[in-house]
């Protein structure tokens, strides 16, 4: 199979990258009293976008529903969100950003945005690998 040296160098790559960042945002995390799970959770809901629904919510994270509602109540109980009812589909709820979970939430992303590996390329560089990462993210699963 063609490229497959590449192909795996790409993928372990990647995923280096991504614990790499994670370890570094630990410290950040503890201090916010979030988990992985539930900081990628706040990253999913834009506060410029319409609050999304749950069902939305797992689709970003690629999980099911049961994990999204486990999550939600873990950011309620933290007071970064609250759940309203969808008002396109009154049978499910939205996840609303709270001011405290928008200020949390921007940390998060600031943070990452220094510790990541990435930080370290040039602008043409990020441009890029921002182009080919985001072909390959929005391919058909």
């Amino acid at each position: 199979m063609a490229g497959v040296s590449d192909l795996l160098s790409v993928v372990r790559a990647v995923h280096e990258i991504s614990m790499v960042t994670s370890t570094r945002l630990e410290p950040l995390l503890a201090r916010l009293r979030l988990t992985q799970q539930t900081a990628q959770a706040l990253w999913a809901i834009d506060p410029d976008r319409q609050a999304p629904p749950m069902r939305v919510v797992a689709q970003r994270l690629h999980c099911n529903a049961s994990n999204v509602t486990f999550i939600a109540k873990q950011l309620e109980e933290r007071g970064y969100v609250v759940r309203r009812r969808d008002p396109q589909d009154g049978r499910s709820s939205v996840l609303v950003l709270t001011p405290e979970g928008e200020r949390v939430r921007r940390e998060v992303v600031d943070e990452a945005l220094a510790l990541t590996p990435f930080a370290a390329l040039s602008s043409a560089e990020l441009a890029a690998l921002a182009d080919v990462l985001t072909r390959v993210a929005d391919l058909p699963e």
